[in-house]
Order: structure tokens, then sequence, then C-alpha cells
């Protein structure tokens, strides 16, 4: 998205034609927004050999334009922005639609020197283009800067930016409507888990924000890529969402549940699985495994199937982790808070009893990463209290209860 460095030889035509069908291909194959607009911008800067490729989108909702910085001074994806209604040249190109094309841009009015001074370059020249969909509404604006031959961008390069923005604006458009979904999709999905939790926890927010970032960093410490560590992190909020269907009397008693109510409490992983199962997208997926399993036991002796080892889903067992960690960390009605260090301790010793040997190792791993999201509790729990809720939720902490670890 910017700034790129300059390609310093000249490209014939024959390596411009092939970078246009380079480049027509490889957009057409991106629906990632961030991903697509480097690839845009990379190409641009290749094309018309320049010193660095701006791509600023329209916010309508905040009447603004907006483009990350990808170089200079540390700032690396910082989001830049400047007022759509603003006297710049991006915010005129942006409303007027028309090219604007700056020889000399320190002597320009128009000209705003506020990002080169952030980012350690020094713009001479410049062109403007706006980037316009099918029906002529403009979307944003290409800005390139400073010809690598030093000399002013002339017609023949207005032209082949003009050519290139009308080219990426549908990629741009569906890859906008492909980023709102995703974003639609893990609010509703946040919400959704919010009100499984919200009844049992004081702080619900930090309890799913924590088990989301263990999640994440588990994920990545047994070696799965970024994209599968992003789909456990987006999917583990849900994996209490069969709470929705127990009783206030049952999921809030703060003393000892009987064996039949324990028995109701465990139902709370059958009706998460129910509620998920035939989901077709990967997050939804990937929560039902949660919800279903996540109060399996690697030795075989959890709920609700009693299955062992590897038969657990992996997404299962992260999450078991990091659940059950989170939980013993802070206080809920039925317990108090332990210190980080004993909950550390207790899934270490957990390991190839309820926890998989190979996550617990993980986590291990990550653990001084982890202890940073924890503030001192107000009051812990004594010896004898951790001894009676060592679990990650009330029902594990009324089968603590009970004797029955």
């Amino acid at each position: 998205m910017q700034p790129f460095k300059t390609e310093t030889s000249k490209l014939s035509a024959e390596e411009k034609l092939n970078l246009l069908v380079e480049f027509g291909t490889r957009i057409s194959c991106e629906i990632r927004l961030d991903k697509l607009l480097d690839i845009i911008a990379q190409q641009i800067t290749k094309m018309l050999d320049v010193g660095r490729c701006t791509i600023y989108l329209k916010d309508v909702e905040k009447n603004e334009l907006w483009s990350k910085i990808a170089q200079g001074r540390g700032l690396e994806h910082t989001e830049i922005r400047v007022p759509l209604n603003g006297n710049g040249v991006i915010s005129i190109c942006a409303r007027t639609g028309e090219t604007i094309n700056l020889p000399n841009a320190y002597e320009d009015p128009r000209f705003c020197m506020d990002v080169d001074m952030v980012t350690d370059f020094r713009t001479h020249t410049l062109l403007a283009v706006p980037l316009k969909n099918n029906s002529g509404r403009v979307l944003g604006v290409f800005q390139v800067a400073n010809k690598s031959d030093g000399n002013p961008f002339d017609k023949k390069d207005e032209g082949i930016l003009l050519l290139l923005a009308t080219l990426a604006s549908s990629a741009i458009e569906i890859a906008k409507l492909y980023q709102d979904v995703h974003v639609a999709q893990l609010e509703t999905i946040y919400r959704l888990a919010v009100t499984a939790e919200y009844r049992d926890q004081q702080d619900t927010r930090a309890h799913l924000k924590n088990i989301s970032i263990i999640s994440y960093l588990l994920a990545l410490a047994l070696g799965m890529t970024r994209k599968e560590a992003e789909l456990i992190k987006n999917a583990s909020p849900l994996h209490d969402i069969g709470k929705v269907a127990l009783a206030d009397n049952i999921l809030l008693k703060p003393g000892k549940l009987t064996p039949e109510e324990f028995e109701i409490m465990k139902s709370h992983t059958v009706y998460g699985g129910r509620i998920l199962e035939g989901a077709h997208s990967k997050i939804l997926q990937i929560a039902h495994k949660m919800s279903l399993y996540h109060h399996e036991k690697w030795n075989g002796l959890g709920y609700p199937k009693a299955l062992q080892g590897e038969e657990i889903p992996i997404e299962a067992r992260i999450v078991t982790v990091a659940d059950v960690f989170d939980a013993l960390c802070v206080f809920r009605v039925y317990k108090k808070a332990w210190k980080t260090d004993d909950a550390y301790e207790y899934i270490l010793g957990e390991a190839g009893k309820s926890f998989d040997p190979r996550v617990v190792a993980a986590f291990k791993k990550i653990y001084p990463s982890i202890r940073k999201l924890y503030a001192p509790a107000a009051v812990y729990a004594t010896k004898e209290e951790r001894q009676h809720s060592s679990a990650s939720d009330a029902a594990a902490a009324a089968l603590a209860k009970q004797g029955q670890h």
C-alpha cells in the first residue's frame, strides 16, 4: 500500500505489457483487501518506475480517505487519514474525480508534506488519479511520486495510471465487500459469545479476549499457520455457547451441585454442539468442535463422549487449556481468582491427564507473554480454595467441589 522502493532499470514496452497482464491476473485472485492493495501498489511502482505508490480509499462514514504507511520511522502499517473536504491533492482528486499532476510538489499549495515528514521521503513530482467503479463513483485515489529518471509525469503516465485504476476498481470493491462481510461475521460471533458468557462473568469481554489471545498464541506455538491460528482465535469465544440453554439456578449456583444438577450442567457441551452443527462457515465449524469437545480430557475421563488423546480435535485441545487457565486466574461467582503462577503450575501438572502434553509444552513456551495479560487480583484463593476450583467453568467447578477431579 505504500511506499515501495523504485526499480532502477527502465522497463521496455514488452515488459510493461507483461506486467499489465500479471497485474490483472494477480488482482483477480486476491480477496483480502490489505493484501490486494499491497499487490496493486507493487505492480504500479514497477510499471511506472516510481519511488512511491500510495492508495487511498474512501471511508464514507467518517468522510475521510485512509491509507497505510508501509515504511518509515517504525510506522509499519500505521493508518493515515485525510479529510475528504480538505484542500490537499488527495482530497481534491477524490471530490472532483479529476487527475492532478504536480511537476514540483513542494511549490504547489495543494501539496501537504506531513506524510513526507513521518516517512523520511521527499516528494518531488506527484501524480494522483481517481479510483472509480463502473458507475463512475469515486472509491479513492491512486497516487504515485518521483519517477526514477527525475522527469515530471506526462500524459502517457496519466493514461497508464488511469487504466490501472480502472482495472483495479472492481477487485477493490469485491475485496471491500468481502472484508465487510468478514467483519460482520466476527462481530456476530463475538456478540453471541458475550450472550453465552454474560451471566457468570464479571468481565465477559476480558475473558473472551484472553481466551482468543491464548488460543492464537498456542496455535502458532504448535506450528500452525497464521491463517489457521486466526481461525482458532476467532472461533474460540463460542466454546461455551451452549450455556445459553442452562437455567440461572444451575449456572450461578454458588454451592455444591447435586448429581442431577451436574448432569444438566454438563449438557452445555451438547447444546453448544447442536447450536453450531451443520455450519458452512469455517470459523463456525471450528467453533462446533470447540463447544462440543472442550471438556474432553486427554486421559479419556472427560465429557460428553469420553474421547481420549488424538480423538479430541486439536482445536478443542487448544481452547481447553486457554479456557481453564483464564478461568482459574479470574474471579467467578463460585471461586476466587488464582495467582497466575499457581494456575500455570496447575496446567503443567495436568499434562497427559486433562490436557494434551504437546499443547501444554506450547503453553510453557508462550507463558511469559500470557502472564502479562493478567493484573494482580484484590484477593487470591488460598491453597485449600484452589483445590476445590481447578476448573474452566461452573460445571467443572461443581465437579471439583464433589471431589471428582
